[in-house]
């Protein structure tokens, strides 16, 4: 299975029922593919909409129907679409319940680095530093490393996001959650083994007891 794939049918088990959900530009917006039957998950994007839904079919996209980074989305009935100044409103305001971001790096304490890489050309950070203190949890979703460089490091190499601590990481390999005594590795890829995990992972890794394979949506 793709890598992308993986993580994004992982996030969508985190998808509770009427939450109110913000998808980062990227991978993230591949969970609107994998919402769980019987879930109804309200998905804003801060260029502002909520209700939106997966890509459409080839050939059925509607020009100014896209989520933050430009995709295409569907809109579900009900979806709404407003201003910027509501948008950031949400998101400063605490309404969003959760937030999946793409990471570039998380360190030993859980910190995410996402918006830049220095000496690299960037429009500027988004809505990444509102979302990661905004929202109520967050998760990011990211593979495990770069051209076989680890991602998940003990102290950030590149600019913070926010000194605030993400809820939950989910890579292709493992699912790892940062705790006030570190980092947890709490599931492990489907034929990826707890060995493999550490190796591949430059912080250190708090194993407690069995850890078991990812469950992933459907």
């Amino acid at each position: 299975m793709d890598p992308s794939e993986i993580i994004a049918r992982r996030v969508a088990r985190e998808l509770r029922d009427g939450t109110l959900v913000n998808l980062g530009i990227g991978l993230p917006t591949l969970v609107a593919n994998h919402v769980p039957a019987g879930l109804r998950v309200f998905f804003q994007s801060e260029n502002g909409i909520i209700g939106f839904g997966a890509r459409p079919p080839e050939g059925m996209e509607a020009r100014h129907l896209t989520d933050a980074g430009g995709g295409f989305v569907s809109a579900l009935p009900g979806a709404v679409a407003f201003d910027s100044a509501m948008s950031f409103a949400l998101i400063r305001g605490r309404h969003l319940d959760m937030t999946v971001l793409g990471g570039l790096e998380v360190d030993g304490h859980g910190h995410l680095a996402n918006w830049m890489v220095p000496g690299k050309l960037v429009p500027g950070m988004g809505g990444a530093m509102d979302l990661v203190s905004g929202a109520k949890r967050v998760v990011v979703a990211m593979q495990h490393a770069q051209k076989g460089k680890p991602k998940i490091v003990p102290e950030l190499t590149l600019p913070a996001t926010s000194i605030r601590p993400v809820s939950l990481v989910v890579t292709d390999m493992a699912v790892i959650e940062p705790t006030k005594d570190g980092l947890v590795l709490r599931e492990r890829a489907p034929g990826v083994s707890v060995d493999q995990v550490r190796a591949a992972t430059a912080a250190a890794l708090r194993i407690e007891g069995d850890v078991p394979e990812m469950t992933l949506a459907a």
